[in-house]
């Protein structure tokens, strides 16, 4: 079982944005929830997409755990070597926050930084972002899906609630069928009460992801 450790919380599709001006130039840093390289590409390509007048799109991203190198990228995007995606990749590498992704516009207000400051400006847009950004615990997740009698709803989903689920659908055609998460660690503890407030008359179908 993979450790939990702390994501962005930002649904699909919504990012967070922070900005600052360091000596005219405009600096907007902005913020995803990735899970994977091919994630963290579509989102830097959206965001070159909507700021193509910048001087700069500079970018990072760690689309593992916090600190793991595994699946991570940069980009200095025309900024002197070194200056830009690296020290914004280290920002996020060391921001106990994983499956992140950042991307820092630059639009140039006419007085050069230097390398230092560019270093500077970059990592501490980063780091901006960071302190704002909302996070979640990320944790693996079983997903059931559970038929009962619509007697049995209300029991259900405070036992659900008692164990951090969330449902994802409910059909109720027939009996009262949800799909739902629940942490792994809470797993068979929900499935264990779900059979026994129900006396054994509930469905509990354990689902395997691939």
């Amino acid at each position: 079982m993979t450790d939990a450790y702390q994501v962005p919380d930002l649904p699909p599709g919504t990012f967070h944005r922070a900005e600052e001006t360091v000596r005219r130039s405009r600096f907007i840093v902005t913020m995803a929830h990735v899970t994977s390289p091919e994630e963290a590409k579509a989102f830097i390509e959206t965001i070159r997409a909507e700021h193509s007048r910048a001087t700069h799109n500079c970018w990072a991203y760690n689309a593992g755990a916090p600190g793991d190198t595994a699946q991570v990228g940069a980009s200095d995007d025309g900024e002197p070597q070194g200056t830009a995606g690296r020290p914004m990749l280290t920002a996020l590498l060391h921001s106990g926050v994983g499956e992140v992704a950042a991307v820092v516009t630059r639009y140039f207000g006419g007085i050069l930084l230097g390398t230092g400051g560019l270093v500077r400006a970059y990592q501490g847009s980063v780091k901006l972002g960071l302190e704002s950004l909302p996070v979640r615990l990320r944790e693996d997740m079983q997903r059931f899906v559970i038929s009962i009698e619509p007697s049995e709803v209300d029991g259900f989903r405070h036992c659900l609630e008692a164990h951090r689920g969330r449902i994802l659908s409910s059909d109720f055609r027939f009996d009262a069928t949800f799909e739902v998460l629940v942490p792994a660690a809470e797993a068979q503890s929900f499935a264990d009460r779900m059979t026994e407030m129900t006396a054994g008359e509930a469905l509990v179908d354990w689902m395997d992801d691939d």
